[in-house]
């Protein structure tokens, strides 16, 4: 067949394709060039879901009469400029568009009204492309002293199959509300407001550049409960700045929509960040949770490739690796400095239930009783068949502080509790202001003194300001995980030699990757040899492993490799091996502790990185406030 050209109205409708994929892309590619125009307010409209109208208005420098024209031609741009060799370099992309193809694009499939006023220019001008059809340009009425406005009506008029396609106006609708609120993250110096139908979705004022403004404008979009739960990240490696917010272990999620990546202001999404997310947070949630995060990535945009996707929302780095590494080792310095933090979600979750909960006096009637308690005593306010003494748990012995000399966790363990609670509470007194003969009043830590513990499970602690309650089993187990891992880091991981080596079979360059990584592995106490091509020769495995499957170990790790650059698959069965061996060794539910074993393991939760969740990502302790607790019987 023979080669013919492209009229140009058909390489327009397949850049549409590319570029416009549905209304959200098309407003996508107008919130950009508005941010490049400078804009600081930037009002967004849509109707049917942005299939029948888009309205996109800014205060952005504008464009001239003559400009209006030469906007709407296909790669025509104001974003790149020849050097002095006249060279075009396409590395060194410091504007969120610069492909020239939005507007042409739009117009081709739609009804596109441009118009704008520029800056310091009395006149405004607008034209009209429809299905490609490029009109005159035309003096027009303009709102604002400059900028621009420009209109969608009936995207996909012009190629109706692609209607087909879209999904419903609500789920348009939605799509386009995430954008914006990408875009808002992304640029908290600049107002947004978002009306869908004619309802107002979002008024976002612009915020004072920095960590401050950043943190208001994600509480706005991700809600209050994410600014009192975020971890600030600020961390520079190698020219590469990593900015941004993280959430702690116990506030995450159930999908990983709210993980959000940002380079160099421009909103992207990326297998980088779920990988790295998911290596950072792996000892602190299940793997059905997930974290929330708003990270911003900072470089030289020759280290970043921009221009790998029409629709610019994938990037390419130059060292992945090390952007990476960056992202791992920054948040688990973040997650480091938490200490025993627990989200504040964990106590309004636990409140919220209190007070779902109903009566357990299926008589009862709240509210005053004129005959006050004694009417109660009497049987007037619960049910006749039940006395105070008859009801569930009052005729229980209950769990008490017990004196110091009684022992529950028993031999070696004992000893080390009452060390470290000896340690911290009498040695290192927070305040040097308290005289001698005053010992330090223990609900002055963190966590407060031990008051009691019950049903021989949760240990209740009274605070300054509140009470706490721990699961004595869940804390131990993140104390003794994080003991574990220390002692591993520092004498290495232990060995066993394989009777037989074992032979892997693999893909040649899986078989490169693994053994390219082979000092790593061996560190972990994975030892591997090249056994010709495409095969790899096991001959140590992790002690802590046991008897494991080498060949399934390594595979998984050839397909960690591929995806993340990381071998995850033998860390996380050395943590899981861990993880277990901390679960069995921890204090049990149902074991009775004393008033110093209490004490002690409080004491060493305040001074254990991540002791405030589990291994598995559950909380640990929940903390009400004397205001909490207050509300709850209507003191307040």
């Amino acid at each position: 067949m023979p080669i013919r050209r492209l009229p140009p109205e058909t390489v327009n409708r397949i850049a549409a394709g590319e570029v416009v994929e549905r209304p959200a892309s098309a407003i996508k590619e107008l919130v950009d060039n508005a941010i490049d125009a400078g804009a600081t307010r930037i009002e967004v409209e849509a109707h049917g879901g942005g299939l029948t109208r888009i309205l996109v208005a800014d205060d952005g420098t504008g464009l001239s009469a003559e400009e209006l024209p030469v906007a709407i031609e296909r790669h025509a741009t104001s974003k790149l400029a020849p050097d002095e060799d006249g060279l075009w370099d396409l590395l060194r992309i410091h504007t969120m568009g610069f492909r020239g193809e939005a507007l042409p694009s739009i117009g081709s499939v739609a009804r596109l009204q441009i118009s704008s006023r520029a800056r310091g220019s009395k006149d405004a001008f607008s034209i009209l492309v429809e299905g490609g059809q490029v009109g005159d340009v035309a003096p027009a009425a303009f709102p604002g002293p400059h900028g621009a406005r420009i209109e969608v009506r009936d995207l996909f008029y012009a190629t109706p199959a692609r209607l087909k396609f879209m999904k419903s106006e609500r789920a348009e609708a939605l799509a386009i509300t995430e954008e914006i609120k990408r875009q808002a993250m992304a640029n908290e110096s600049v107002g947004f407001s978002l009306d869908i139908d004619g309802r107002k979705i979002l008024r976002l004022p612009a915020e004072h550049p920095g960590p401050q403004g950043r943190l208001a404008r994600l509480a706005a979009v991700l809600g209050r409960d994410f600014q009192d739960n975020a971890l600030e990240i600020d961390q520079t490696r190698d020219g590469v700045r990593l900015s941004g917010f993280a959430g702690l272990p116990t506030y995450n999620r159930g999908n990983a929509a709210h993980q959000y990546l940002f380079v160099n202001g421009r909103p992207v999404r990326d297998r980088l960040l779920t990988g790295a997310l998911r290596a950072a947070y792996a000892d602190f949630l299940a793997r059905d949770r997930h974290p929330t995060a708003a990270l911003y990535v900072t470089l030289e945009p020759t280290e970043v490739d921009v221009n790998v996707h029409p629709a610019k929302a994938e990037v390419r780095f130059r060292d992945p690796a090390l952007v990476r590494g960056l992202i791992v080792g920054a948040l688990r310095h973040a997650l480091a400095g938490a200490g025993h933090r627990a989200s504040t979600t964990v106590a309004n979750q636990a409140l919220d239930s209190i007070r779902a909960q109903q009566s357990p006096f299926p008589g009862y009637q709240p509210g005053p009783s004129p005959a006050g308690f004694s009417a109660w005593r009497e049987g007037g306010w619960m049910p006749p068949t039940q006395r105070p003494m008859d009801l569930p748990g009052l005729n229980e012995v209950s769990a008490r502080v017990e004196p110091s000399d009684s022992s529950g966790f028993g031999g070696e363990l004992a000893e080390v509790v009452r060390e470290v609670y000896t340690s911290v509470a009498f040695e290192d007194r927070p305040s040097p202001d308290y005289a001698p003969a005053a010992p330090f009043d223990p609900v002055d830590f963190p966590l407060g003194a031990a008051r009691a513990q019950v049903h021989e499970t949760y240990i209740v602690s009274q605070t300054r300001d509140g009470m706490v309650i721990v699961d004595q089993h869940a804390a131990h187990e993140r104390l003794v995980y994080e003991r574990m891992k220390g002692e591993m880091a520092a004498g290495g991981v232990a060995r066993q030699t394989l009777l037989l080596p074992e032979v892997v079979d693999l893909d040649p360059a899986e078989a490169e990757r693994v053994l390219a990584r082979s000092e790593e592995l061996a560190s972990l106490g994975l030892v591997l040899e090249a056994f010709g091509p495409g095969a790899v020769l096991v001959r140590e495995t992790p002690a802590l492993l046991g008897k494991t499957d080498a060949g399934a170990l390594v595979r998984d790790i050839a397909d960690d490799l591929a995806e993340n650059g990381q071998a995850l698959a033998l860390k996380e069965r050395l943590e899981e091996v861990c993880s277990t061996m901390a679960c069995h060794g921890s204090v049990r539910a149902g074991r009775r502790l004393n008033g110093v074993e209490m004490n002690a393991l409080l004491r060493e939760m305040e001074a254990t990185p991540h002791s405030g969740q589990c291994n598995h990502g559950r909380p640990t302790y929940v903390e009400l406030k004397l205001s909490d607790i207050e509300k709850l019987f209507g003191r307040r």
